[in-house]
């Protein structure tokens, strides 16, 4: 006996822009990384009193690699989901070209943006390290603030970076006018 399972069907969503579906996405998705990861980086910072860049074990590297590596990666997949399931609802206006294999360039781009924004991160961490003195200690609330800050600016970004690279392949649905003859 074969069990077959099937596939859930999206929510529907409401007709609307695009510009205001991002917008809504970027609210929802910068207000709790901000919040999240400043509650986190002060409760791992306070512990210590005080932290460095990469030598102790609360060190500022260690909570904010995997952030700056692994949030771009799960926020290119959600948005361009999301949006490719939006389009495919005619919720906003704009539709997917039929020849686009979303989830490879989602693969792709997801891989890429968690790439580039984690040596990103990493080489301003260690360009700070350079100019600071090695046992430099850093303020743990104002390293719990920048990681927050950093969170909400890697949410805003990658909310709409995959849907500009996306954009190519996005077309405008015609308007089907319905006229009554009267």
């Amino acid at each position: 006996m074969k069990f077959k399972i099937k596939k859930a069907q999206p929510k529907p969503l409401k007709k609307t822009t695009l510009n205001r579906f991002l917008r809504k996405r970027m609210i929802i998705y910068a207000l709790p990384n901000v919040v999240f990861n400043f509650i986190i980086a002060l409760a791992s910072f306070n512990e210590l009193g005080y932290t460095h860049f990469f030598a102790c074990t609360q060190s500022l590297a260690r909570l904010t690699l995997p952030m700056a590596i692994f949030l771009p990666v799960v926020l290119t997949i959600d948005i361009m989901k999301r949006v490719t399931d939006a389009a495919s609802q005619n919720a906003i206006e704009f539709a997917v070209d039929d020849q686009l294999n979303v989830k490879k360039l989602m693969t792709k781009l997801s891989i890429l943006h968690g790439l580039v924004s984690g040596l990103l991160v990493l080489s301003s961490l260690l360009f700070a390290q350079f100019i600071l003195s090695k046992h430099y200690k850093l303020d743990a609330t104002a390293m719990a603030v920048l990681v927050g800050l950093l969170a909400g600016l890697l949410s805003v970004l990658f909310t709409y970076l995959p849907i500009m690279k996306l954009k190519r392949y996005l077309y405008r649905q015609p308007q089907i006018s319905v006229e009554t003859n009267n």
